[in-house]
């Protein structure tokens, strides 16, 4: 019997992506599997119904979708929707546990396995999984757009018959995946980049992009995983002195701060938004986290004097259509890890291989991407940061 995947139409306020898009389904099937899609999944990426080709199924009856071995999401569904799944069945989305502890307690009660992309570790063999980093480009791209676009200001040099005009100051803070992308983006446009992250092996990467790289003296907080660890007062009032310097000067600050599975930090102050000039914009990605900038409220414009504060909380959502499309080719990936070939086929062709799911606990991407099992919250982290509410 062929394992049977599922897409679900998302169901978030303002998400416009979807878990599957037709050229990644069309790979999907020719491993045998019984995929459905739910009617009307693809409208906010504009992938109409028709774009899925046979033998990909459209259902609009929630049997089809939450009774599937695996159901592949971008957010992970309602708990109302998680009681709907079988016991034993897989659920592949993004969970971030703890903004969430009805959904796993939701998990748990229905004895769904569920992997949190969020949680794919950040391992060479794992990069072709990592949504994180897929969806965090696309952030940062748009990211820098939104400061362009929000300045009443050109961004590049312009020399005119009226005179030159010189480039606008651009500060990134954070140069993850999502800071690179901003920082490169808006070289492209012109602007004078400069970029900070308490990570200094950083540093190589960021002046590869044009951009100048600061350094607060004495904050170094490399982590495990790529990420930074949370810094120690003393480091904050380094970091917080020499950012306010630099801010003063800018036209636009990006922000992309970020800690795994705790709230986002806050590195802008109201004092240093009020040293900033008059008519300069913050664009806060981390506002889904709290924010980086104390002003940031999620998915509200703050105006703080002459500064202009955005904290967009799904700044992919966007770019829903290359979003989706490359979150699909993610959950692809992650897929063939736990949907494999049945024994015996050595001999056969590819298009005749039957697969079923099957999860190695021994593979360590698998391991430390799982969040529930059996009915337990099986990562620590999350343990320790929903304590009894899950």
């Amino acid at each position: 019997m062929s394992v049977t995947i599922a897409v679900p139409k998302e169901t978030a306020s303002g998400e416009t992506r979807v878990a599957m898009v037709p050229k990644v389904a069309d790979k999907l099937a020719k491993l045998n599997v019984d995929l459905t899609i739910e009617n009307g999944a693809g409208e906010g990426s504009r992938i109409p119904d028709n774009s899925f080709k046979d033998p990909i199924k459209l259902s609009d009856k929630p049997g089809d979708i939450f009774g599937a071995d695996v159901v592949l999401a971008v957010n992970a569904p309602s708990a109302k929707a998680i009681g709907k799944m079988k016991q034993g069945s897989v659920l592949v989305s993004f969970v971030q546990a703890h903004n969430n502890p009805d959904v796993v307690k939701a998990l748990n009660k229905a004895g769904v396995t569920s992997f949190a992309m969020e949680l794919v570790p950040r391992i060479t063999r794992a990069q072709s999984m990592d949504a994180l980093s897929s969806q965090a480009s696309a952030a940062g791209y748009k990211a820098a757009l939104m400061a362009a676009n929000s300045l009443e200001r050109f961004l590049p040099m312009l020399t005119t018959a009226a005179g030159t005009i010189r480039p606008a100051k651009v500060l990134v803070i954070g140069a993850g995946v999502a800071g690179l992308q901003a920082i490169a983006t808006a070289k492209r446009l012109g602007a004078k980049v400069f970029a900070y992250d308490v990570r200094t092996d950083t540093k190589e990467q960021v002046e590869s992009l044009g951009a100048d790289f600061l350094m607060a003296e004495g904050v170094k907080a490399e982590a495990e995983g790529g990420y930074a660890r949370e810094l120690t007062d003393e480091e904050k009032k380094k970091q917080q002195d020499m950012l306010a310097k630099n801010m003063a000067d800018a036209d636009a600050v990006i922000t992309t701060a970020a800690v795994p599975g705790r709230p986002a930090p806050k590195i802008i102050s109201t004092e240093m938004v009020d040293a900033m000039k008059p008519g300069s914009v913050i664009i806060d990605l981390g506002a889904s986290g709290g924010g980086n900038c104390e002003l940031t409220k999620p998915d509200e414009t703050v105006t703080h004097g002459s500064v202009t504060i955005y904290g967009p909380s799904n700044v992919p959502a966007l770019l829903a259509e290359h979003s989706s499309e490359m979150y699909a080719q993610n959950l692809f990936n992650f897929l063939q890890l736990i949907v494999v070939p049945e024994e015996g086929q050595e001999d056969a062709k590819p298009a005749d291989k039957q697969h079923k799911l099957e999860i190695n606990w021994d593979d360590e991407i698998l391991a430390k991407s799982a969040l529930t099992h059996d009915g337990e919250t099986v990562n620590e982290a999350a343990k320790e940061a929903l304590g009894d509410k899950a």
